[in-house]
């Protein structure tokens, strides 16, 4: 249904998908988080900032992109979605257009960290609830995967982009121009979003609430006993259950793809590791839909349990991808042609599918937010639920820094991530929801 008229006479047009698209849009702008392994390779020498030097931009970032998920969310749910949007916009790219100036770390950790790590959260805490908000319970997976999508398939244009620009320009011109492409294009799509009138919570067809319009007309007041607010929310088991599953996922995938140019060149000796980047996002981006409407089909829990498990496999597996031996593939000196090739094509499945199981956490665990407490404060909710995503991403990035600098290899960081992985595999089985909600009369 694509117009509405209520009951006084006015005509309220559906602009779900509208919603949709501009959010993804916007997110298709703030996934250059996602290229940080390609913007570090490009690092002039000169700065002589080692492997863990180049984990502290990129970890603040995902921190603070976080943290500032909880007050955009609470902003979101109560100014404007198209507000917040803008304010991110702006950030982002005065963020960038900062760090094309900045030569040394905490310069490059306060422009990038800071202050575009916090355009990226406000921008990305706008753009999921207003599309949300516009369809039935019953297409929450899939309309989340479908705005979330952006953010993963973004590496898709901006790692060659990047890549392209340092080579042909410089490093600081490369940040420049996408700090301006950005701030433009955030700032304008940001404009298009639009939460549905308060009256289509409440008719059938239309968000979470599922009445009837007899049931407006009549008066039929509605008690949801899962609209939490955040506070009830802390107070649930359930939220601390889902905060560590959200931390592991994502913080194993965010260690991947804060580092995934430098495992290409120094583990399996690929110099086309922004290639990969490029990949691993189109996985990123197509996980994300396809755990949305799968777990519409047959439940969050199961979507969940199978891509905690098989990221665990997959990042083990990554641990046995050397410039000797792929997976019990050795190199000699009549097979090294055959070997490259395998080499890149394992490379390149393993980035995919790692991107897919990671990108699915970003469809799952809002729509799980959005099934768990309401959509009255989701915006707020989830900003708190996705603080998981910073702290994961930063402690496991800067785990894998730290322990390449020590030991010259990823292995320790890879095992510590797939134990994690099955862990929160296992927490999906204690997971129930808080409550149901029902409709009463006064």
């Amino acid at each position: 249904m694509s117009k509405v008229t209520l009951a006084s006479g006015e005509v309220i047009t559906n602009h779900g998908w509208r919603n949709v698209f501009a959010g993804m849009g916007i997110n298709l702008a703030l996934g250059i988080l996602y290229t940080w392994s390609v913007i570090s390779d490009g690092i002039p020498a000169e700065w002589n900032w080692n492997q863990s030097d180049k984990s502290w931009p990129y970890s603040v970032a995902c921190l603070v992109f976080c943290l500032i998920m909880v007050p955009a969310g609470r902003m979101q749910d109560k100014l404007s979605p198209r507000l917040v949007a803008s304010i991110g916009g702006i950030l982002v790219g005065i963020g960038f257009i900062f760090a094309s100036f900045m030569t040394s770390l905490f310069g490059f950790i306060l422009a990038f960290g800071v202050i575009a790590g916090a355009g990226i959260g406000f921008g990305y805490a706008s753009a999921t609830p207003p599309a949300v908000k516009w369809f039935p319970p019953a297409k929450t997976g899939m309309i989340a995967g479908i705005v979330v999508s952006g953010f993963g398939l973004a590496s898709v244009y901006a790692a060659p982009l990047a890549k392209w620009l340092m080579a042909e320009y410089s490093f600081k011109t490369m940040l420049m121009v996408l700090g301006i492409g950005f701030l433009v294009v955030v700032v304008g799509l940001a404009q298009l979003l639009k939460p549905p009138h308060k009256v289509l919570q409440f008719i059938k067809g239309y968000g979470d609430m599922g009445r009837t319009k007899q049931d407006i007309d009549a008066g039929l007041p509605l008690i949801k006993e899962n609209d939490f607010t955040p506070k009830q929310m802390l107070a649930t088991t359930q939220f601390y259950l889902i905060w560590f599953m959200y931390a592991c996922g994502a913080g194993a995938g965010l260690m991947i793809i804060s580092k995934l140019a430098t495992i290409a060149d120094v583990q399996a000796a690929i110099k086309l590791g922004f290639i990969l980047v490029a990949v691993l996002a189109v996985g990123n981006g197509g996980g994300r839909i396809l755990a949305g409407i799968l777990s519409d089909k047959i439940g969050r829990k199961t979507t969940m349990f199978i891509c905690f498990v098989s990221q665990a496999i997959l990042i083990f597996l990554l641990s046995m991808v050397t410039s000797e031996s792929v997976i019990g593939y050795k190199l000699t000196e009549t097979n090294a042609d055959t070997f490259r090739i395998v080499t890149m094509t394992v490379m390149a499945v393993l980035s995919m599918f790692i991107g897919a199981n990671y990108g699915s956490n970003l469809a799952l665990f809002p729509s799980i937010t959005k099934d768990f407490y309401g959509l009255k404060n989701f915006g707020m909710n989830y900003g708190l639920v996705f603080t998981s995503w910073g702290v994961g991403g930063f402690m496991l990035a800067i785990l894998a820094g730290k322990m390449y600098v020590k030991t010259q290899s990823f292995n320790f960081a890879y095992f510590t991530a797939s134990a994690l992985l099955i862990v929160a595999a296992i927490t999906v089985w204690l997971l129930k929801p808080p409550h149901h909600h029902t409709i009463k009369e006064n």
